[in-house]
């Protein structure tokens, strides 16, 4: 059973999930349904919506969290309902040796989830991090070990940004 993990963006603008979720969706049709398992830190945005097209698919997905405080203090109050749904669904949940959320807590789920895979899809517009532990730090960190990686940027996706900005 193929190990798949996700990398990608959390701030999707509008329409946006859309186009990244059917992109995901044709991506997993690649295999047999029902035979395939995920591994993702479950943010908002690339990573959720990757779990949701391997459960269509009738894979599994495992989670693995940054930080104890994850939920309480990263996962926004209008994304709590999904994460929670989600969370619910996966095979294993593994929480990182961290107490609180942040770039080296991320981080260190990054590169326990690329442990964990066999291929990495990356949700990503080809942009430089902008702070250690994001999308392109991941993809990085993969090709450096030579995981395989699938780079998925729908046309027409953008990302949106950070409240405040």
């Amino acid at each position: 059973m193929p190990r798949i993990g996700v990398t990608g963006h959390v701030l999707l603008a509008e329409g946006t999930a859309a186009l990244v979720l059917d992109c995901l969706d044709r991506q997993l049709a690649r295999y047999p349904h029902g035979s395939l398992h995920g591994v993702t830190c479950l943010a908002d945005g690339a990573d959720q919506l990757f779990a949701r097209a391997v459960l269509a698919r009738g894979g599994t997905f495992e989670a693995i969290i940054p930080a104890r405080d994850y939920r309480r203090n990263a996962v926004e109050p209008a994304n709590r309902a999904a994460f929670d749904e989600l969370l619910d669904r996966a095979v294993r949940v593994s929480y990182m040796p961290f107490a609180t959320s942040g770039r080296e807590a991320y981080l260190a789920a990054s590169e326990e989830l690329l442990n964990r895979c066999d291929l990495l899809l990356a949700v990503w517009d080809g942009r430089p991090s902008a702070g250690v532990g994001d999308t392109a730090d991941v993809v990085r960190v993969a090709r450096e070990r030579g995981l395989p990686v699938v780079v998925l940027w729908p046309a027409g996706a953008r990302r949106r940004a950070p409240a405040g900005q």
